[in-house]
């Protein structure tokens, strides 16, 4: 048993790191305050391969496997959240089903510029009424003619305000819950499409999150993504995934939080001498230090399991658990160490704070994925 990186896989997550140190954190707290999507960094990850790593060179990506894309995942966002979730989106669910399912031509228009960056993609699931409860899209599909007719409305889309195509998840048949459920490809200028309004988020802020209105969308026939009754199904193929890159985010937004700590606590100087030597400091940082490799071990087996073609649901579910709950604990400690600085909007363990929030309800809430590892006992 080997807990060690690949030389390849060390080189490449310190080449990321680099970059993240260099023209990511620099701007990290600007790119929070303006709350735009971060085009100029988006382009740069483009540039370096990171939007193609997990996909074939056939297509133009990396063919790097699993636990590589987590290490990115983890190095962008311990500089920003934001910039992790945006490229996790366009690197991951946002282009994953037209890779899979998408004709050729979907594949030359749209999956190769995205991973280019020149276009943008995303997932459109969650629903004004229906998030973890998925089965219960109101989203419809319905047959006209040679194509389908889409009519619904969805919440919560990453990057909906500057996407040029979405996978939908829409009900075709409205009496089979999941099974029920398709994916379809559905392109900017299409006619009923229009973004709504853009959602004021607490954290995250640089990744624009909207809601998308569809009024009797036509798509044609290809754009079933798949087959018929089986978008719950080919959903499920990457949940491994999603979970196990959003605990890779929780990484490094909480390594984040504790490497601030501990330099804040080397600094800052009370009763003589600094706050790091005062046993009920330390033992925040031991504690924090040690719920982070607990966390780092989980996400990486899941990864390693991705990657030798092995999904583990159940350990999925639990590093996305953990290392999310991890995330929301260290950047609160973040702010108990840095006292009333911690509530200062100059430092950042307040963005930390706010920016883990997301991890809790992304992948999955943790209700839901305790459920998940409770079925997955046999309980």
């Amino acid at each position: 048993m080997d807990f060690n990186l690949t030389p390849e896989q060390e080189a490449f997550r310190q080449s990321v790191a680099t970059f993240v140190a260099r023209e990511v954190i620099p701007v990290a707290r600007e790119l929070d305050e303006r709350g735009e999507f971060p085009w100029a960094l988006f382009r740069r990850c483009a540039e370096m391969g990171y939007l193609g790593l997990r996909y074939p060179e056939a297509v133009g990506g990396a063919d790097a496997d699993a636990l590589s894309f987590n290490l990115m995942c983890e190095e962008l966002a311990y500089g920003s959240a934001s910039l992790a979730a945006v490229v996790a989106m366009q690197g991951l669910m946002g282009t994953d089903f037209v890779y899979r399912f998408g004709t050729d031509d979907h594949k030359r228009r749209l999956l190769m510029p995205a991973l280019r960056g020149e276009k943008i993609g995303t997932i459109a699931m969650t629903e004004p009424d229906f998030g973890s409860d998925l089965g219960g899209i109101q989203t419809r599909a319905v047959r006209d003619g040679d194509g389908w007719r889409l009519t619904g409305r969805k919440m919560w889309i990453t990057s909906a305000t500057v996407a040029d195509f979405f996978t939908v998840a829409a009900k075709t048949d409205p009496e089979a819950g999941f099974k029920g459920i398709d994916m379809f490809l559905v392109e900017k200028g299409m006619p009923g499409l229009s973004v709504g309004r853009r959602i004021e988020k607490m954290g995250v802020r640089a990744s624009e999150t909207s809601e998308v209105i569809l009024q009797d969308v036509w798509v044609p026939a290809e754009n079933l993504l798949g087959e018929q009754g089986s978008g719950f199904r080919n959903l499920s193929a990457i949940l491994a995934e999603i979970r196990t890159m959003t605990g890779a985010l929780g990484l490094g937004l909480g390594r984040a939080a504790l490497d601030a700590s501990v330099k804040y606590a080397r600094e800052r100087i009370q009763f003589g001498r600094p706050i790091g030597q005062f046993q009920a400091i330390s033992h925040k940082l031991a504690e924090m230090a040690t719920q982070l490799e607990a966390a780092r071990l989980l996400v990486y087996q899941s990864a390693w399991r991705i990657a030798q073609g092995r999904p583990d649901m159940k350990l999925a579910a639990m590093a996305k658990l953990f290392a999310a709950e991890m995330a929301n604990k260290l950047a609160d400690e973040a702010t108990r160490i840095f006292g009333s600085y911690g509530f200062a909007m100059e430092y950042a363990p307040q963005r930390y704070y706010r920016d883990a929030r997301f991890l809790l309800y992304g992948g999955g809430t943790h209700e839901i994925l305790k459920s998940v590892i409770a079925k997955e006992m046999g309980v």
